[in-house]
């Protein structure tokens, strides 16, 4: 009586986990099914399936250069924060005190604080500096908001890593560089990818700062594709968000697959 009243709340969770997963990922993949559609809207196929949209997307000049913006701008300021949220990470696990703790929660604050809160700010902020519209100034802006996520998957990552490698390290002679670039770094190394990815990911597809921060100059995918959904339903959008959907997925699988093959 007892196993089958466990086998029952058992499948009864089961059940329960994958109408969850359903009700998260069947919306989503609607999103692939509009994009292939044959009407001159958002719509799903009547006649038949057709890539004119995604034709329409490789083919344009304003969508191309949104999508090679937001890469260069994604790659700069995920390099600023997994070199910074690294370093502060490995910092704060080498004091180990309050004064690291209070550190480590000033580093999370970016993701703490409502978006629209802090893209006020930093807008107020870059007018004086004279880096709006810049690259540079998006640059910094996403880099600061992404090293929150590399500071808590190093944090992480540096919570099961062994600290007597680090003395046995720097006791045979090696410099506290050599210590960080060939003993800490590769031990902790799934953190600061799965950082990576993440800070990539922020970057890839935000769309408040560049609201507050970008404008003529500097027009991201994200922002292109806001000012499509207020202008016209360009069925193009349908396409650009499966391409967004499919970059967001494949990373993540390169995140699974690194740690996988870190665990074995």
């Amino acid at each position: 009586m007892i196993g089958s009243g466990f086998g029952n709340i058992s499948i009864m969770t089961r059940s329960l986990a994958w109408a969850i997963i359903c009700f998260l990922v069947l919306p989503i993949t609607v999103v692939f099914a509009v994009s292939v559609t044959d009407r001159h809207y958002l719509s799903l196929p009547e006649s038949g399936v057709s890539f004119q949209y995604y034709r329409n997307l490789f083919g344009s000049g304003p969508w191309l250069t949104s999508i090679l913006q937001s890469f260069v701008i994604a790659c700069a300021s995920t390099a600023v924060a997994v070199v910074a949220g690294t370093l502060c990470a490995i910092g704060c696990w080498r004091l180990g005190s309050r004064a690291s703790d209070l550190v480590r929660m000033l580093m999370l604050a970016p993701i703490m604080v409502p978006t629209i809160v802090y893209a006020l700010g930093i807008y107020q902020f870059w007018i004086d500096l004279r880096l709006l519209d810049t690259y540079a100034g998006l640059i910094i802006a996403h880099a600061v908001t992404g090293i929150p996520y590399v500071v808590i998957t190093v944090s992480t990552a540096l919570a099961g890593f062994d600290p007597r490698l680090e003395q046995a390290s720097l006791s045979l002679g090696a410099s506290m560089g050599q210590t960080l670039r060939l003993v800490i770094i590769p031990n902790i190394m799934p953190g600061v990818v799965s950082g990576l990815i993440f800070a990539f990911i922020h970057s890839w597809d935000e769309l408040v700062l560049a609201l507050f921060i970008a404008g003529r100059a500097v027009f991201t995918l994200p922002r292109r594709m806001w000012d499509g959904i207020n202008e016209s339903l360009d069925p193009t959008m349908a396409a650009v968000a499966a391409v967004l959907i499919a970059v967001t997925v494949s990373l993540l699988c390169a995140d699974a697959y690194v740690r996988s093959r870190r665990g074995s």
